[in-house]
């Protein structure tokens, strides 16, 4: 079983390297998919395995609130995904997805995205399992404080004025969950980063 594992690795870590090399011309796309690779060369169990800042310097670009920054990670992360499908690159574009924000987030899409990714658990670190889990959870949330928010804004508007004030409240309330989610989020992925730091310093020991 272990033998089969490692073989279905090594034969996705050839195709993507064989893309990869094909699409050499492709700027900052070719260039996330060639850090990815040259990452998992370092050590052989892992196929196509990133350090985990690859996916958190992205994420924190894209929290940034730069248009031009979001805008390149989502046309990038989409471009990956398009030319080189694979447990990682949907990872990628997924996670761009699932952030709030900015004029590329779609929770519906991203949930749909990262779910599909998690049934391909066997082609990724776990580092990248934890990113998935924690985003879908993310994304769910977002699309379930989002249909509460077109709900109550459909029903004030059809409301009385004395039920108006309520849903306001209420409206607000899902708005402030919303905002704790966001530092939920970060707080989450800072302590990712940090067990993956640790984790690297005792490899470097070993």
């Amino acid at each position: 079983m272990v033998n089969g594992k490692l073989t279905t690795r090594v034969r996705a870590f050839t195709m993507i390297a064989a893309v990869a090399a094909a699409l050499s011309a492709c700027g900052g796309t070719t260039d996330w998919i060639k850090g990815r690779i040259a990452s998992s060369s370092e050590d052989p169990e892992l196929v196509g395995a990133p350090e985990i800042e690859v996916y958190v310097t992205e994420l924190s670009r894209i929290a940034s609130g730069d248009p031009a920054a979001q805008a390149e990670s989502f046309a990038d992360a989409t471009a990956a995904a398009q030319l080189t499908p694979s447990p990682s690159t949907n990872l990628r574009l997924g996670l761009v997805l699932s952030i709030p924000g900015h004029p590329e987030s779609d929770p519906e899409q991203a949930q749909s995205i990262l779910r599909e990714v998690l049934t391909q658990t066997i082609l990724l670190t776990p580092a990248e399992i934890s990113l998935a889990v924690i985003h879908l959870n993310n994304a769910e949330r977002q699309i379930v404080a989002n249909s509460e928010s077109r709900r109550l804004r459909a029903s004030s508007s059809r409301a009385a004025q004395t039920q108006q004030q309520a849903s306001s409240q209420r409206l607000a309330t899902v708005e402030a969950e919303n905002r704790q989610l966001r530092r939920d989020l970060e707080e989450a992925e800072q302590k990712l980063e940090a067990i993956t730091s640790i984790e690297r310093s005792i490899r470097e020991q070993e």
